[in-house]
């Protein structure tokens, strides 16, 4: 159980990060040219964690690495800016907090995970508690806007099942920086074909996306990808609710913004929807990812993919 609880707060890094994002972006980076802003967030992360693990894919790794590059990197990246500059941050967050649901669908048909009771009551409180905490009824829904949230949504609880089914072959740090650096390379070609020369950047758009990439990104996906490899893809996309809560408590703290009623029964169904989420003991590795690097399906023990 104790193994459990500390993955489980590992992975938690993950949303919080994520959760930060957003009011830097808002604040420091430059508005439009989601495709550099993208490449800019992935490249600096993936190169560093690469220099700490100082590992190269082999095999089947390079066409993988691609593959979750494009999917947890490179579009889905370019979509969350997207839906960060034509939707309000309420209801961005809410279609985000569908997530765990598609992510527990996908890791019963990619990793067998069978989702429990228990999971899908969480995964609709959270979804219900983030929509209190979030929506007014008065937020404009722009139609692209919408599409690029659900479609990045879609996209990367794809990409979150696939690097668990075949993450337990690899290194998460070097896995995750192979992706990430595939992820911005893949999206550098367009942004010079759509976007033209980059934005100029002064300091502290510099220091926002220096934030964006060490912490939100190279620590955040590092850490979300951690836990995918010891927990079920369930508990980690329910403590994914944490991104919104922590927006929520950001604008309290930074904006002088006072929590409603509303938002506090809102705050507290997210969090149990989270602890819901949280697996029994002994439980905490499931799937290809739990069998380790020498026993994955597919792979001979001793052999480097």
């Amino acid at each position: 159980m104790e193994a459990n609880l500390r993955w489980t707060l590992v992975t938690a890094v993950a949303p919080v990060s994520w959760g930060t994002n957003y009011f830097v972006t808002h604040a420091y980076l430059p508005a439009g040219d989601p495709l550099y802003g993208a490449a800019i967030r992935a490249l600096p992360a993936g190169l560093l964690l690469l220099a700490v693990r100082r590992r190269l894919p082999r095999g089947s790794w390079w066409w993988r690495s691609a593959v979750l590059g494009l999917l947890n990197a490179g579009l889905f990246f370019a979509l969350v800016y997207i839906a960060a500059q034509t939707l309000p941050t309420s209801l961005a967050s809410t279609v985000m907090a569908t997530s765990p649901m598609v992510m527990m669908a996908v890791a019963w048909g990619l990793v067998a995970e069978r989702p429990r009771a228990r999971h899908l009551a969480g995964a609709l409180l959270g979804a219900g508690g983030v929509a209190l905490m979030l929506l007014s009824g008065t937020a404009s829904a722009s139609p692209g806007g919408v599409a690029a949230s659900v479609a990045a949504m879609l996209l990367s609880s794809l990409g979150y099942v696939l690097a668990k089914r075949w993450g337990g072959e690899v290194d998460v740090l070097a896995s995750t920086a192979w992706q990430l650096i595939a992820g911005g390379l893949l999206l550098l070609p367009f942004a010079v074909l759509v976007e033209g020369a980059p934005p100029p950047l002064d300091g502290p758009a510099l220091l926002g996306f220096g934030y964006v990439a060490v912490v939100a990104t190279a620590l955040a996906f590092a850490a979300w990808f951690a836990g995918l490899r010891h927990l079920p893809a369930a508990t980690v996309g329910l403590v994914g609710l944490l991104n919104p809560v922590t927006g929520v408590l950001l604008g309290t703290l930074l904006a002088g913004e006072v929590l409603t009623a509303r938002q506090f029964l809102g705050l507290a169904l997210v969090l149990a929807g989270v602890l819901l989420g949280r697996p029994a003991a002994g439980k905490a590795r499931t799937g290809p990812a739990a069998l380790g690097p020498d026993r994955a399906p597919g792979r001979r023990a001793g052999r480097v993919p």
